[in-house]
């Protein structure tokens, strides 16, 4: 690849790839809480300390520091440099790596509008369920109708049991009778037509190009991405009209192979999730949740795929699939378990869960309640029984002919599992069923397969691993070796010790205790990288932070508080030498130009923009318990900004010549409290100083002018 990659492309990449997936596909990640964990892959450890935050879209390691966006831990994890690490990344979601010149902005900034018009939709279409009188011009007749079918969705989602509380957790609208509803939000602009259109919520006719509502009398599902943003939307029809379900088409933020209805509600749900329950449809997953069982998601309208298994297993070891007892129901859980089995690493489980004829999810948990539904997830059948049972119908296993029949048809789903325990646990069971020794029957039936070169293995023509280049994107004079990173820059300590802030870096006990042998192995094998060379273990539980550095890493988790630094403090900071000015500076610039920037969006245009070393200083500035500690509020970030600042703002003045100290005090009388004291420190230092009589006389008159107002 030549050329720079632009920043827009960046950008929209680490907006599209989830770090969960990014990191869950290299590492064996379980959900705690909110948060995800692992052991550290870069450095070694028993008890996981790797914990990754899909919020925020970070991983951070309380064990070794390490820490980042998915591009720095593709980088340090898979040792490549930048254009290879977004490269790697953009295959994941199918995206083209453009390079400076190109026409990329097109493609990012249709993404955003889509992602924009999805919102704007949602949003009308719970403001439809909320309203009980049609707020839309038309005649009576038409308000009518329209209220009547207001009134009919709100009845519908009564009787089907949902409390409001719900409705709201899950986004549920209502998409009223009409043909031009959503049309009349594109305000007749062609280019607000396409859009809406390219979101798939109008359609457009090939015969005389009439355009209208995709959805009409529908009770309307959001489907959000991991990050909770409406990529689509699923519509249950309140009529007689066909089809009863219907989904939105594919766009370029909506692929449905990959997405699984409930899973963003799932993962929010407050809950470790001991299994995901796979069923049919929306109103099963709602109804579930009525009932306290959040873990429920559903495929949209295809069968569960590789992608959907994958993504699941992000989330939990476990996965049930819930299908009808009847014979297209076992149809169906034979086609997913045929899919689950090239996923089957060791430590992973799936189970299949029959419902009684004439029952759904949905009725059946209303008929028997939620804990006996919780113990039929927990009695469903597992893979291996189910698979045994399904091969062996019709077959007598007493007879050899039989059980070389089971053996042939046993064959190649066992051949299709991982290499691993289960796998040789599968031909064991299989050899237990036909009586034959487990070492000849996998000779008979296990396929050679031939490993694959390992990944830590780098040709001639590659060179070396261990170097990584600047990323090409970005001019560069200084192309610093990944292991020189910040490692080798001591912040140090401020001099003004009683403004410096600590956090507790200290892992919380309670987190699981999981051995996994995979681990290890890598762990025997793997080549250290950057990662290990730059993060050693820490054994001081408290950090101490300068001011400058607290100031980032509360700007960069709150951009959007920025506005609070004026264009004449960040003037005023300029003058200060602190540690961390270099990065304060540009960083408050940058904000105040992009205040929605993600913390990943940030860390990789750091990356870009500022070269290895400031990337690596400002991923350790930013792993502060702002990240790792519980959600600090607005009112609580602003404060501390505002604290921060008054801070760094005096130290700033007292840097100053004292000329220019007493004519800034004497701008501002009557003094604050702040500036009193200030003046009163000014006053003595110039009097132990045996300064000029006119600067004493100077500063004792703003000091005198503050006792006098006090009188």
């Amino acid at each position: 690849m030549s050329g720079r990659i632009p920043q827009r492309f960046i950008d929209d990449l680490l907006d599209r790839v989830d770090i969960v997936d990014v990191v869950g596909a290299r590492l064996d990640l379980r959900k705690t809480g909110k948060n995800h964990s692992a052991r550290c892959p870069f450095h070694d450890e028993k008890t996981p300390s790797f914990s990754v935050n899909p919020d925020k879209q970070f991983y951070y390691c309380f064990g070794c520091g390490a820490g980042g966006n998915a591009l720095g831990f593709v980088m340090d994890y898979d040792r490549i440099d930048f254009p290879r690490a977004v490269e790697t990344l953009a295959s994941l979601v199918g995206m083209e790596v453009p390079t400076e010149g190109a026409r990329d902005d097109e493609h990012t900034n249709r993404r955003r509008q889509l992602y924009a018009v999805l919102e704007t939709a949602d949003q009308f279409y719970r403001s439809q369920l909320r309203e009980q009188t049609s707020k839309q011009a038309g005649t009576p007749s038409d308000k009518q109708s329209n209220t009547q079918s207001n009134n009919e969705a709100v009845a519908y989602l009564r009787h089907r049991g949902l409390s409001g509380e719900v409705a709201r957790t899950f986004g549920i609208g209502f998409a009223p009778p009409g043909w031009d509803n959503l049309l009349a939000l594109a305000e007749g602009d062609e280019s607000n037509i396409e859009q809406f259109t390219d979101a798939g919520l109008l359609v457009v006719r090939d015969e005389g190009g009439k355009i209208y509502d995709r959805f009409r009398h529908r009770v309307m599902f959001p489907i959000r991405d991991s990050r909770g943003r409406t990529i689509a939307f699923g519509g249950r029809v309140l009529g007689d009209d066909k089809p009863k379900y219907l989904n939105s088409p594919e766009t370029a933020v909506f692929q449905k192979g990959r997405e699984l209805y409930g899973l963003y509600e799932a993962s929010r749900a407050g809950k470790n999730m001991d299994n995901l329950l796979v069923v049919e449809g929306y109103m099963d997953v709602v109804a579930l949740a009525q009932f306290d069982i959040t873990n429920a998601v559903a495929t949209l309208g295809t069968s569960a795929s590789v992608e959907h298994l994958e993504k699941i297993f992000r989330y939990t070891s476990v996965v049930v699939f819930c299908f009808d007892g009847d014979n297209a129901g076992r149809k169906a859980a034979r086609r997913a378990m045929e899919t689950c089995l090239s996923t089957m690493k060791d430590g992973r489980s799936a189970k299949f869960l029959f419902l009684p004829d004439g029952e759904d999810p949905d009725t059946l948990v209303r008929k028997i309640g939620s804990e006996a539904f919780q113990q039929l997830i927990v009695d469903a059948t597992p893979l291996s029984t189910f698979l045994f049972d399904t091969l062996s119908a019709g077959l007598k296993l007493e007879l050899p002919d039989d059980c070389a029949r089971l053996s042939q048809l046993a064959a190649p789903l066992i051949n299709r599992l991982p290499r691993g325990v289960f796998h040789q646990l599968m031909i064991d069971q299989l050899a237990k069923k036909t009586g034959m020794a487990s070492s000849t029957l996998e000779n008979l039936i296990v396929e050679p397969v031939s490993e694959p070169e390992s990944w830590q293995t780098t040709s001639a023509a590659d060179g070396d691993s261990d170097q990584h280049g600047y990323p090409e994107n970005y001019d560069s004079g200084n192309h610093s070796a990944r292991h020189h990173g910040s490692e080798n820059h001591d912040p140090g300590n401020h001099s003004s010790a009683n403004y410096d802030q600590s956090y507790d870096t200290s892992y919380s006990e309670n987190q699981p205790d999981n051995q996994h042998s995979h681990h290890d192995n890598y762990q025997n094998n793997r080549p250290r990288g950057q990662a290990e060379q730059r993060h050693s273990q820490q054994t001081d539980k408290k950090v101490t932070l300068p001011p400058t550095h607290w100031l980032i890493a509360l700007l960069a988790n709150n951009p959007g508080l920025t506005p609070i630094i004026s264009l004449e403090h960040t003037s005023q900071l300029s003058e200060l030498n602190h540690p961390g000015m270099d990065i304060l500076l540009p960083l408050i610039e940058l904000l105040r130009e992009r205040p929605n920037y993600s913390l990943s969006n940030l860390l990789g245009y750091w990356r870009g923009m500022h070269g290895e070393e400031q990337a690596n200083l400002l991923t350790k500035i930013v792993n502060t318990d702002l990240i790792t500690a519980a959600e600090h509020t607005d009112q609580s970030s602003r404060a501390q900004i505002e604290d921060t600042l008054t801070s760094l703002l005096r130290d700033a003045q007292l840097n100053q010549p004292i000329a220019q100290q007493i004519e800034l005090l004497s701008s501002k009388s009557p003094l604050s409290g702040e500036d009193h004291k200030a003046a009163v420190e000014l006053w003595l230092k110039l009097k132990a100083e045996d300064a000029a009589p006119e600067l004493i006389l100077a500063v004792k008159q703003l000091v005198s002018e503050v006792a006098l107002t006090k009188q």
